[in-house]
């Protein structure tokens, strides 16, 4: 497109969004807001706050709300659609490996505008693992947090609740960015979906067209990538606006009887979370600046004859490893918040647990190069390196004992949210172990790159993360929805997902042990291994890869069937009470029911999960 037509393009886009903003003014039908049960938000405490008076009607409420608890909702969504497209992406690849040939992804690649399957199963590693991190991991806490932190620290909502709106926004055009690869592949064929994996490592990242060969010009270049560099961008700079707007909430809009002393191990964890989003993406964001401008400045930040490659891997793992606890860091708030509830006692050594979280915070960033052991680092830096790699296990370790002995001698009720955070603790367990193995410098130049990183990464991100976001969304169910969710279904969703995670991930872990290296499409031409062994836990793999999907889609069907129809709940569907664990967001839930009832609304029968 030549530069005449770039221009036309922008000022019709000017119009266009300038006409929106004037429909939205002109359209939005403003009146009270009068709360009944179950609306969701909407509904003002006793003490005046954690609510809006006004709000429009139907689908402005949500393009225009700054309401916490209604941009918590948004997150919400858009992450459970992330989390679809992620999956989707994932059951290819899954299917793909079924066979060491390539097959299934070459049967697909000319009717998504893709030259070959190898370049589709590329594009498609690439989508999955940005889209778990960026699009579904990050914005799915940010859900939990949003709704939950201003109820517990007694506040009437974020600090800066414009600024909360405009981070969410900034994600759905993130989003598409990312994907549009995929979109326009079809129509262009100088575009293509970014096969540069989700590191981006140069000169990968730097030179490769849409046909996945070396570009000797920049017009070559594949441009998926660079609007995939986009998105990420804004994806960042997201996190970075909500991370300041958590710190201020915390410090500044605490009520007058929530101390230091008194803050929930949740809130904690949003804190610290935050701290390091705000020390780490700006470094993310920098590292992506100077990718765009090698690329289409023909600047040299990363090449041979500039800063290097290995200088992209310590901006990026600056970054990078600490968004392991970016993400890991609430999970781990969640659980130690919501399993004392079902012990029947408050969360043992807490002041501990609270030190624990501290303390990954400052050590996550002194581990990053021990992603590049392989790299040819000095040794004495590599082992300076290591040090803290399996230092930082200590303070995870600590929560994790902590949580045992919160169960130990407890009274423990196997409601769904608790066992969802059983099998945290245990996958956690099995996920930090094989971490420590890979903090060995010696161990790790042998696994390097192979499916035991794999297996590793993932009994962190799906074995605990996704399990502790479950515990928190059958926990808070009721909270949002003022509904109990199908009780069969929740837990068969538990067992068909502990044991589709176990079985995906412990096979992934077998064969980084055989020598089967990561990120490949096929395996016919390996010469590691015996290709029978591998070939039979890949099967393994991805069997359990579908029975992740089967319990995703129960769990789905339940939160909607369960949404619309499911049983109302009683001001303690959990019993809290009677066992002195009750928290100051039922308080609030209690507050909203009564307001329903005042407002003419009819009591009805409770239901709970027991």
């Amino acid at each position: 497109m030549d530069i005449s037509g770039q221009i036309v393009l922008t000022a019709l886009m000017a119009v266009f969004l300038f006409g929106v903003v004037l429909f939205l003014a002109r359209a939005a039908d403003w009146r009270t807001y009068t709360p009944l049960a179950g609306a969701g938000s909407g509904i003002v405490s006793r003490e005046g706050g954690y609510g809006h008076a006004e709000k429009p009607a139907g689908i402005f409420r949500w393009l225009t709300t700054v309401d916490h608890k209604d941009i918590g909702i948004l997150y919400g969504v858009y992450a459970i659609l992330a989390f679809a497209w992620g999956g989707i992406a994932v059951i290819i690849m899954r299917a793909e490996l079924i066979t060491p040939g390539i097959d299934v992804t070459q049967a697909l690649a000319s009717s998504m505008g893709v030259s070959n399957g190898q370049n589709l199963y590329n594009g498609l590693l690439t989508s999955h693992g940005i889209t778990m991190l960026f699009l579904f991991g990050t914005p799915i806490l940010a859900a939990f947090s949003n709704y939950l932190v201003p109820l517990l620290i007694d506040a009437d909502d974020m600090a800066f609740p414009r600024i909360n709106a405009i981070a969410f926004w900034m994600l759905p055009p993130g989003a598409v960015l990312i994907w549009a690869g995929f979109f326009i592949a079809p129509f262009v064929d100088s575009v293509a979906p970014s096969m540069a994996s989700w590191t981006m490592y140069p000169p990968q990242s730097t030179a490769q067209t849409a046909q996945g060969g070396a570009a000797s010009t920049i017009s070559q270049l594949n441009a998926g990538t660079d609007l995939m560099l986009l998105g990420l961008h804004l994806t960042g700079v997201s996190a970075t606006m909500g991370a300041i707007n958590f710190i201020a909430t915390i410090f500044a809009e605490r009520g007058p009887d929530v101390g230091w002393d008194k803050l929930d191990i949740f809130s904690w964890t949003i804190l610290t979370q935050s701290a390091l989003i705000l020390f780490s993406f700006p470094l993310l964001g920098s590292a992506l600046v100077m990718l765009l401008l090698d690329r289409n400045f023909a600047t040299t930040f990363f090449t041979t004859d500039g800063g290097g490659t290995i200088l992209y891997q310590h901006l990026f793992w600056f970054f990078g490893h600490p968004e392991v606890y970016i993400l890991v860091l609430p999970p781990m708030g969640i659980i130690s918040y919501v399993l004392p509830r079902f012990s029947g006692r408050k969360l043992f050594g807490f002041k501990f647990v609270v030190y624990s979280t501290l303390a990954i915070g400052v050590l996550s960033f002194g581990v990053w190069a021990h992603h590049m052991f392989s790299t040819g680092i000095d040794p004495r830096i590599r082992a300076s390196f290591m040090a803290v790699s399996l230092a930082i296990a200590i303070p995870s370790a600590v929560k994790t004992f902590n949580w045992i002995t919160t169960m130990w001698n407890g009274k423990i009720r196997l409601t769904t949210p608790m066992l969802f955070c059983i099998g945290f603790v245990g996958n956690f367990i099995i996920g930090g172990v094989t971490g420590v193995f890979l903090a060995s410098i010696p161990v790790d130049l042998i696994l390097h790159d192979t499916y035991y990183v794999v297996g590793h990464f993932h009994y962190v991100i799906m074995g605990a993360i996704a399990f502790a976001v479950f515990a928190g969304v059958y926990y808070w169910f009721p909270l949002v929805t003022g509904r109990m969710y199908q009780v069969t279904l929740a837990k068969a969703h538990f067992w068909l997902t502990m044991v589709g995670t176990n079985l995906t991930f412990f096979a992934m872990i077998l064969m980084g042990y055989a020598g089967m290296p990561r990120r490949y499409a096929t395996y016919n031409l390996i010469t590691v291994g015996p290709i029978d062994f591998i070939q039979l836990l890949h099967v393994l793999a991805t069997v359990g890869a579908f029975i992740l999907l089967v319990a995703q889609i129960i769990w789905l069907w339940n939160m909607v069937q369960s949404y619309l129809e499911g049983p109302r709940v009683g001001p303690d569907p959990w019993n809290l009470e009677e066992d002195g664990v009750d928290s100051r967001e039922w308080d609030w839930f209690e507050d909203r029911l009564d307001t329903a009832l005042t407002d003419g609304g009819e009591p009805e029968d409770a239901e709970t999960d027991a």
